[in-house]
């Protein structure tokens, strides 16, 4: 049963990521243009950053594998949603 319990922490750690790095991405979309960019990036640090670690705080009471498998999650997350964007194409500097 242990194993079963691990494998949802690395899936709420894959959740986690896709929340923390798809609202990055939201927001970048968002302050481009923005006359509040600054108020937009900060709320949204603000709320990203509290859901993780609250879920992440969730996670730790009930045992430090299961941080650690949700931060593999994570982890695994960030290197998809990295790829599937692909932030070196969108972002090409023209001399």
């Amino acid at each position: 049963m242990f194993w079963v319990y691990l494998v949802l922490a690395l899936l709420a750690g894959i959740l986690f990521g896709i929340f923390y790095f798809g609202g990055l991405w939201w927001t970048v979309q968002k302050i481009t243009g923005s006359e509040k960019a600054y108020l937009i990036s900060v709320a949204s640090f603000v709320v990203r950053t509290a859901v993780v670690l609250a879920g992440f705080y969730l996670l730790l009471m009930s045992g430090s594998p299961y941080l650690f498998a949700a931060l593999a999650g994570f982890l695994v997350a960030r290197t998809i949603i990295t790829y599937k964007l692909k932030p070196g194409a969108a972002c090409k500097v023209s001399s």
